[in-house]
């Protein structure tokens, strides 16, 4: 380790501004964060500033430093006119960029996610800053750096652009209770209102995120949308045209090269951007005077980083909506259990729908049967696995010339196999992983679903049968199905790789997995111009998602089925929405009476009957014996704390990083469980606790993740 460069006593941004004091004294001293990611080095270190760098080597510009012996990146955190260190310190070595990279809110945001979720500070600006591209400099901000009004036509005022915002702002949230009195906070009075929106069935979640943002930035404030795909970040900005211009709105996803991307960054930084739409590590931009963030599909995995320390974008957002006072929405047809916490403690209003719009907007929803008899009956339809009233529906709709939405829990053809015989599912003789069917084709031979091994013989190890039989159908399956019973009807597929935004109106057939159903939209429409509506909408094998080894299956169920229900139109219209499952059961029932908030409630209800998140706070360690042992030697965890296991790493988890295929069995899960008041401290000495074992240099799997989504 580099022993000319020490350690600061304290570390500023915990509690404490970012300081810029310029060293004038006779020693000129950078607090640098070296970014190495490791958890023992997660501390400022002091280096001498030469005189030609004093001018552009301030606080919050990164820089290039001699560390360990090589040159690593790093950020000045602080200027100060002396160290704590007595002998000699290095010098920088080059300030890679004078910008301004890491403002101070910034700093005190990434401080906040490190120690709350026991991670380091170099991973969280990982994923907050992109790398640098010295050409996005050189190139400058948009054109030419015009103010943000100014990337408007200038032949429109700014105030008839801020007016008609506002009015389609207001139209859009007087739908709901307490719409406009959320809209008149946000943009007349010094508050920072913070929602969970629960949008009404048939209204455009896309849309509305949009007008919001628009009245928020033709108020002079700026505006944050996080999206979890590139689909639905395309749908907001394609919204946002009816009241900005493309150059008015900035996208930072994974699409965009290097080049583009930092250069938004700069853009975003230098205060000329107002409105960004992303995914999300989006939820970092650095704007200035943030007024809204606006968070949808909140319930969405892809929300989650999957590298450490695995920040939930859901979770940043409400940490910077109160750390920088700005207001925050989280919209949707859904909400989970942990937005429901923060409704229940006063955290965000809850708006939802006024009577009269649901009861307008609604479409006519039902489940199967009323014995277990008629519900066997119906889900053995001849000609098909579609139940008798699915099929009849599908037959009216499209002779009424309308769409059809077909809603399968699973992409592929047949994406999971068991034995013909005695039923027992077929598993990998590699791996132990799932057999799946890829592509209806004679000569496909099964294939592991994790490790891609082809298996053209098959041998049951329960029973020795070598015939197989589909235990789970995909979509494509389905579709072909359908083709067979509906010929001559245009059958459209959207889901794995293959996901469509939008596809025309009319007689066709769409059958989509959850979260890939396409919009209905002529493609000569206007951007401005209402979506259309499904005629009716089937949801196939309700079964799939309930019967997952979840703690959040009945969650994900409902809000899969209200994300296919709420693009179907008003019963008065002939809307109808057919779950193919017994209507008797809880999760149905709420589809059916469309209460989510209700819903929610009796999550979190029954998560605090069991003791689980986010009731409390969980940490999962992921590790083999040894780690978790060497673990337990260095944590001083709170007093409160409860541990559970260590039990077999579940079914279909990523292995910890170094832990081979091969070594798998070898894999084990410890839960730690504490109340809510000790969440800091938990963080606090898990951080701590993996900083010493890295300082001993143990190498041994482990990983480290706070309230993760998945339990087990």
């Amino acid at each position: 380790m580099n022993t000319t460069a020490q350690p600061a006593t304290a570390i500023p941004g915990d509690g404490k501004p970012l300081a810029a004091r310029a060293g004038r004294g006779p020693r000129r001293i950078a607090r640098v964060l070296p970014l190495v990611g490791v958890p023992h080095l997660d501390r400022l270190f002091d280096y001498e500033v030469p005189a030609e760098m004093d001018d552009d080597a301030q606080a919050g510009v990164r820089v290039r430093i001699r560390f360990n012996g090589r040159l690593v990146d790093g950020f000045i955190i602080e200027r100060r006119t002396s160290s704590d260190h007595s002998g000699k310190l290095r010098p920088l070595e080059r300030v890679i960029s004078p910008i301004r990279l890491l403002p101070e809110h910034m700093w005190r945001l990434v401080n906040q996610l490190a120690e709350r979720a026991a991670g380091t500070r170099a991973d969280v600006l990982r994923a907050a800053i992109p790398p640098r591209h010295a050409s996005a400099e050189k190139a400058g901000l948009f054109a030419a750096g015009k103010a943000w009004e100014d990337l408007y036509s200038p032949l429109e005022p700014v105030a008839e652009l801020r007016a008609q915002a506002r009015s389609d702002a207001e139209a859009a949230l007087s739908k709901y209770h307490f719409g406009p009195r959320f809209l008149a906070a946000l943009l007349d009075e010094d508050a920072t209102p913070r929602m969970s929106l629960l949008t009404a069935p048939g209204d455009d979640d896309a849309r509305l995120a949009a007008v919001l943002a628009a009245a928020t930035a033709w108020a002079g404030k700026t505006a944050l949308v996080i999206a979890p795909n590139q689909r639905l970040v395309d749908r907001v900005s394609e919204a946002l045209a009816a009241w900005t211009s493309s150059e008015q709105v900035l996208q930072m996803t994974a699409a965009e090269s290097s080049h583009v991307r930092y250069r938004r960054f700069l853009s975003i930084v230098l205060g000329q951007a107002r409105i960004v739409v992303g995914t999300r590590n989006a939820v970092f931009a650095p704007l200035k005077d943030l007024g809204l963030v606006i968070v949808l599909g909140e319930g969405d995995d892809m929300l989650v980083d999957p590298r450490a320390p695995y920040l939930h974008a859901r979770e940043v957002a409400k940490t910077r909506s109160q750390s920088e006072s700005a207001a925050l929405a989280i919209i949707g047809h859904h909400r989970t259990a942990e937005v429901q916490q923060w409704v229940a403690a006063g955290a965000l209003a809850s708006i939802r729908p006024t009577p009269e719009t649901l009861r307008a907007q609604l479409p006519w929803i039902r489940g199967l049967g009323d014995t277990e008899r008629q519900l066997e009956a119906e889900s053995h339809a001849p000609g098909s696995r579609l139940p008798a009233l699915a099929f009849a529906t599908i037959r009216e709709t499209l002779d009424a010339d309308r769409t059809v939405l077909v809603q399968v829990p699973r992409r592929g053809y047949a994406p999971a196999l068991a034995c013909a015989r005695c039923r027992t599912p077929a598993r990998c003789r590699n791996c132990n992983g799932p057999l799946e069917l890829p592509q209806a084709k004679e000569q496909s031979a099964p294939t592991c679903r994790w490790c891609g091994h082809l298996h053209p013989t098959f041998t049951c190890t329960n029973c020795g049968n070598h015939a197989l039989r589909m235990s789970v159908v995909g979509h494509d399956r389905t579709a072909e199905e359908l083709g067979r019973a509906f010929p001559g009807v245009p059958v459209t597929t959207s889901g794995g790789e293959q996901v469509k935004t939008f596809v025309p109106p009319g007689r066709r057939i769409v059958v989509a997995t959850p979260g890939a159903e396409p919009i209905l939209r002529a493609p000569d429409a206007p951007p401005e111009q209402p979506n259309g509506h499904y005629g009716a909408a089937i949801i196939l094998d309700p079964w799939a998602p309930l019967t997952r080894a979840d703690l959040r299956a009945e969650e994900n169920a409902l809000r899969q089925w209200m994300g296919a229900a709420a693009l179907v139109s008003p019963r008065e219209d002939g809307g109808r929405v057919i779950v193919a499952g017994d209507y008797r059961l809880g999760v149905i029932q709420q589809l059916i009476r469309w209460n989510p908030d209700a819903s929610a409630a009796a999550e979190l209800a029954s998560r605090a009957e069991a003791q689980f998140p986010p009731v409390v706070v969980v940490a999962v360690v992921d590790g083999i014996p040894a780690s978790l042992a060497e673990l337990e030697e260095a944590w001083e965890l709170p007093e409160s704390a409860e541990l559970l296991g260590p039990v077999e790493l579940p079914a279909g988890v990523r292995l910890p990083a170094g832990l081979s295929s091969g070594h798998a069995d070898e894999a084990r899960r410890l839960i730690i469980r504490v109340p809510h008041a000790d969440a800091l401290s938990l963080g606090s000495a898990l951080k701590s606790a993996v900083a010493v074992r890295s300082s001993q240099r143990h190498s041994a799997p482990l990983r480290v993740v706070m309230d993760p989504v998945r339990i087990g």
